[in-house]
């Protein structure tokens, strides 16, 4: 077992990457979250077909490209650099874990193909400790499949009522899901691995955050002057960065141990520590750069924002932690 990206992981980046910045810059995200439309549709059509996001998880006989949970965090990295508003992590992890262990090979299908959108009826606050029943679910609006697990079975229902409400997240909206009928019963499952698996993922997603943050205010402050001198000259301020960029060393290799060999201690490591981690970065990105990070028209705010949202999406660092000492034999 390597944490070192492949070839094909390289490859994977730089089509993901090349998409985003052509057509998820950060005006663009910026103008997105302002419409009617946070969820850039047209985007998620372009990866989910064209490059094959919708289906890297899926098994090839069903239309997927086979891929590990490796692969998948690439992606959650390169979306998380552009907060890009695309319901990947609600669709093709959260969602697609679900219907893989229910072996529901229909659905994954049209997944795969890119044909619908697929949401998992949870609540974004649950976590693989504590499930919920009631709360506000990501990515619903965007679905056209709605799957809902009900003591401990999965079932596809219809006729769901779904009310956006405002969102810390401006690039993940959540909302409201009351009723529906069960019209399918997709098979059993176990709703924690479930959330487990998303938390593990969504620790990539912080990553891609975090050096998002860094590197863009590394490259602030060296064009930034003050008494003739660049900012990043001052020896306080490269302290700073250099502490920010070991937090980001080891949120990487955190969040690649999660999916290169996972477990409930690689995910609640990875989980606590880049929970943290991302959060922190966009707090000092925001200060870093001064007067101009507290403006609207800045995107450093999304970031923020994403990483806050983040934090408590499917478990706190504090609730990771908590299990992680659990497993480890601490008290």
């Amino acid at each position: 077992m390597t944490l070192l990206y492949s070839p094909d992981e390289d490859d994977l980046r730089s089509a993901v990457r090349s998409l985003l910045a052509d057509r998820a810059s950060s005006s663009a995200v910026l103008a997105r979250v302002e419409s009617a439309q946070p969820y850039d549709l047209d985007l998620w059509k372009t990866l989910a077909q064209e490059i094959g996001v919708a289906g890297l998880l899926v098994p090839e006989e069903y239309g997927g490209a086979g891929a590990t949970a490796r692969e998948a965090g690439v992606v959650m990295e390169e979306l998380g650099r552009a907060v890009a508003p695309v319901p990947f992590f609600t669709s093709s992890v959260l969602a697609t874990k679900a219907l893989l262990d229910a072996g529901a090979g229909e659905e994954l299908e049209r997944l795969a193909a890119g044909e619908v959108t697929a949401a998992l009826l949870v609540p974004l606050a649950a976590s693989p400790y504590k499930i919920l029943t009631e709360g506000l679910v990501a990515g619903a609006e965007a679905a056209e499949v709605h799957l809902r697990v009900e003591e401990g079975v999965l079932y596809r229902v219809e006729g769901a009522t779904v009310e956006v409400v405002p969102s810390l997240d401006l690039t993940r909206p959540v909302a409201r899901v009351s009723g529906g009928e069960r019209v399918a019963r997709l098979g059993e499952v176990d709703l924690g691995e479930i959330l487990g698996f998303g938390a593990a993922l969504l620790a990539s997603e912080q990553l891609g955050v975090a050096e998002w943050c860094l590197e863009t205010t590394l490259a602030y402050v060296k064009q930034r002057y003050q008494f003739a001198r660049p900012v990043g000259s001052f020896q306080a301020i490269k302290h700073r960065l250099a502490d920010l960029w070991l937090d980001v060393v080891r949120a990487r290799a955190a969040a690649r141990n999660a999916v290169a060999e996972p477990s409930p201690i690689s995910t609640a490591t990875a989980a606590s520590w880049n929970s943290s981690v991302a959060v922190h970065v966009a707090e000092e990105a925001v200060q870093l750069h001064g007067g101009i990070g507290m403006t609207w028209e800045h995107p450093v705010h999304l970031y923020l924002k994403r990483a806050k949202a983040d934090e408590i999406a499917l478990g706190t660092p504090g609730d990771h932690r908590e299990a992680l000492a659990g497993l480890v034999g601490l008290d």
